[in-house]
């Protein structure tokens, strides 16, 4: 019986086909350079590892802390194995389902005998195959495991720059801080003289109070600094998912790595390195395949249930049954369903042509990114120089002032407001120093950054990837 069976399905099963369409990338051209960058490189900051980037150890051990603990990543992994229990799920309607089914019961009489009776049997089903419901259902549910996985890679580059972030704005706030206690301690310094001169006669009340304004004036700004230290101390501590508390410090803002040069790579290759980008494309990808699972549900399906079982001898003789198998075949389709199936078609239809939208507009934006990052980087880092140069001449005005107060040339209001100037150059030249190191971490995110490290590499720094050509 089973090889006649095999042999009327064998036909069926051969000429079974997948309806619906095969999925193929959209073509998108890419630009042949990123917007304000003059000649696209092969090589990019992109194929850096994310250690080699950010050298400050403190921040190394930080991110790697973060990487492993961080709840929005515990979330995104635990999504990960989620999905692979689901593809799991639908990988099995491949496969006959079997289930099992026993009962017993005694009797016990003073007129019948004692008996115990039982009964048991296995049943059968299985799906065949036929125009591909189940495969593009398994197509789906695959591209669904797959965008979680890169949804997992794209929140851990996240995680990464925003630790990155977190840090460098943090150390800017010492810096600024310290200049405020700095400034703070100068000008009470010009007020004590101006105090001891003014008691003695030699000097009015309106350089005394010029040197109190200065002093109160950046003496207001240090609480706040010190508010934002602690809460920026506190924005960290989530992302290490740990309790709030003081955070290490390492290296000084100013002395940060920042690379000489920061190619961005090649354009065309920003599809193969965001795993945002290969996110959207998955999710392009299961759209595809509800196509063919809606199309698939316009056929008829082709079914085989069995059964086989038994009961105690017994029952058998009450009943006059013993052993006992069955098998059937069912062979069932839609003849009408009121527009359901037509209208389920052309949601899927709508559906896929809006996942097409999502991964164009998201390729688009991403070259946004990267042309926006790239040149805050370059012009900021044009800034900060300047502005050094600024501060260098304030600097420089603070001392001659003094040589010409000294010199009896000036008054000591010269030099008060020598100084007064020459403290928002210095919160300038942090500020700028800031954006450009910010700009930078932008930038390795927007490249898709430490894309070539396997995920072992990311979380422990197992081998170094260098900067190198570009696949």
């Amino acid at each position: 019986m089973r090889k006649i069976i095999a042999v009327a399905l064998l036909p069926i099963l051969m000429t079974s086909c997948t309806v619906g369409p095969k999925y193929k990338r959209p073509t998108f051209q890419p630009p042949a350079t990123f917007y304000t960058e003059d000649q696209a490189k092969q090589i990019s900051i992109g194929d850096m590892a994310w250690w080699d980037l950010f050298k400050d150890p403190v921040l190394q051990g930080l991110i790697r802390e973060a990487l492993k603990n961080n709840y929005d990543l515990q979330l995104a992994l635990a999504r990960v194995e989620e999905q692979k229990a689901f593809l799991g799920v639908t990988h099995s309607q491949y496969y006959p389902q079997v289930a099992y089914d026993g009962n017993i019961s005694g009797q016990q009489s003073p007129v019948v005998p004692n008996h115990t009776y039982y009964s048991y049997s296995f049943t059968t089903f299985w799906e065949i195959d036929l125009f591909g419901r189940i495969r593009k259902m398994n197509e789906a549910q695959r591209a669904v495991y797959f965008s979680s996985e890169e949804a997992h890679r794209d929140i851990r580059l996240l995680v990464m720059a925003e630790v990155a972030r977190g840090y460098f704005q943090l150390r800017a706030l010492d810096e600024q801080l310290e200049i405020s206690k700095r400034t703070v301690q100068s000008f009470q310094d010009t007020l004590d003289i101006f105090q001891k001169r003014m008691q003695g006669g030699y000097a009015s009340g309106l350089e005394t109070a010029r040197a109190q304004a200065a002093l109160s004036n950046v003496a207001a700004i240090i609480p706040d600094l010190q508010r934002q230290i602690v809460a920026q101390e506190n924005a960290l501590d989530l992302l290490l998912a740990r309790n709030p508390g003081p955070i290490a410090r390492g290296d000084a803002l100013s002395a940060q790595y920042d690379p000489p040069e920061v190619p961005a790579g090649l354009p065309a290759t920003l599809l193969e390195r965001r795993p945002d980008l290969r996110e959207a494309e998955q999710n392009l990808i299961v759209a595809n395949a509800n196509i063919g699972v809606a199309k698939a549900n316009f056929f008829p399906t082709l079914s085989l249930s069995g059964l086989f079982g038994g009961v105690s001898p017994q029952l058998s003789e009450l009943t006059g049954a013993g052993k006992a198998w069955t098998l059937a075949g069912d062979f069932t389709g839609p003849i009408f369903t009121g527009g359901r199936l037509k209208n389920q078609y052309h949601a899927s239809m709508a559906q896929r042509d809006q996942a097409k939208v999502s991964f164009e507009k998201a390729i688009t934006q991403a070259f946004g990114e990267v042309s926006t990052s790239l040149s805050a980087h370059q012009q900021l880092a044009k800034a900060y120089r300047e502005q050094l140069i600024s501060l260098e001449a304030y600097r420089e005005s603070v001392r001659l002032s003094q040589i010409r107060y000294d010199s009896g040339f000036a008054s000591y209001l010269d030099v008060v407001d020598a100084q007064i100037q020459m403290y928002p150059a210095e919160t300038a030249t942090v500020s700028y120093d800031l954006g450009r190191k910010l700009a930078l971490v932008d930038l390795y995110r927007a490249l898709g950054g430490g894309w070539n490290l396997s995920d072992a590499q990311w979380a422990g720094n197992v081998g170094a990837a260098k900067l190198s050509s570009a696949p």
